[in-house]
């Protein structure tokens, strides 16, 4: 049993050096490149045969790699989202290679998502995300209800004039997309309906204050605000475990200067024993 344990504290200490991440950091990089250059049947043709041992060797060092870490960690591994996230891909790499499954062998490429498991601030901006999520769910709905209103407005106005663009809510809701986004919005939507409602830019830049300058700033908000947070939070805990040290540093020392202090006593105590 010890040296079951002893050895998945060295397999520990090597999976978390810092050479051994580096090194599958290139290999993400790298494998992320080749998968690239698979889908061009130029570069193929060429260099087809190594670009496939390539990727077949990659495929089986993040294989050695993963099971590494599983034996270092044990059960703990999976209650890692990150290293759920890492069994997913490389478990989604090893799908057969047939028609049925073809999306699958096409999802390799999430092996370049393995660069946020590998880089700490790539993982603080996803954990900001994350942590954003029920705040911009609000926003998310918020802005469902100002496309919804202002569906129904401009179906009811522009609907028999322009069916292409405002003939349904479902119509009025992907055009008024198209608007938020800006997109050939004033030249190919909003001119020629003003050419019969040359008031209709009225509803148009409501929509589009609304929309895109109010309420998509609020999702740039939210994030930023997040990952601010996330930051503090670090900090704090970074400072909570300094003045841990610092408590535990100042008892050892109060220690050594009592043992001190019981050492010159002795010490005098001697000394005056033999002047007698």
């Amino acid at each position: 049993m010890a040296k079951f344990r002893a050895s998945r504290e060295f397999v520990s200490q090597v999976v978390e050096h810092g050479l051994f991440q580096k090194a599958i950091m290139t290999l993400i990089i790298l494998n992320s490149i080749v998968l690239g250059l698979q889908t061009s049947p130029e570069i193929m043709s060429y260099i087809g045969t190594e670009i496939n041992l390539f990727d077949e060797g990659v495929l089986v060092i993040f294989i050695i790699e993963l099971g590494l870490r599983i034996y270092a960690k044990g059960m703990f591994f999976f209650r890692d989202p990150w290293g759920v996230f890492d069994f997913l891909v490389v478990a989604i790499t090893l799908a057969p290679i047939n028609e049925s499954l073809a999306v699958l062998r096409a999802l390799r490429v999430l092996r370049v998502f393995r660069t946020i498991s590998t880089v700490p601030r790539l993982r603080r901006i996803v954990a900001a995300l994350l942590n954003a999520v029920p705040a911009v769910g609000a926003i998310i709905a918020l802005l469902l209800l100002v496309f919804y209103v202002f569906s129904v407005i401009t179906t009811t106005l522009f609907g028999q004039e322009f069916p292409v663009y405002f003939g349904t809510i479902g119509k009025s809701m992907f055009t008024l997309f198209q608007i938020m986004t800006l997109e050939s919005w004033s030249m190919g939507i909003v001119r020629p309906i003003m050419e019969i409602y040359p008031w209709a830019w009225i509803v148009f830049v409501i929509f589009l204050i609304v929309s895109s300058f109010t309420v998509l700033n609020l999702f740039i908000a939210i994030i930023i605000d997040s990952i601010q947070t996330l930051n503090n939070n670090e900090k704090q805990k970074d400072i909570g475990d300094l003045g841990f040290n610092k408590d535990v540093l100042t008892s050892q020392q109060e220690q050594s200067l009592a043992l001190l202090k019981t050492e010159l006593e002795d010490l005098k105590r001697l000394i005056k024993e033999q002047s007698r």
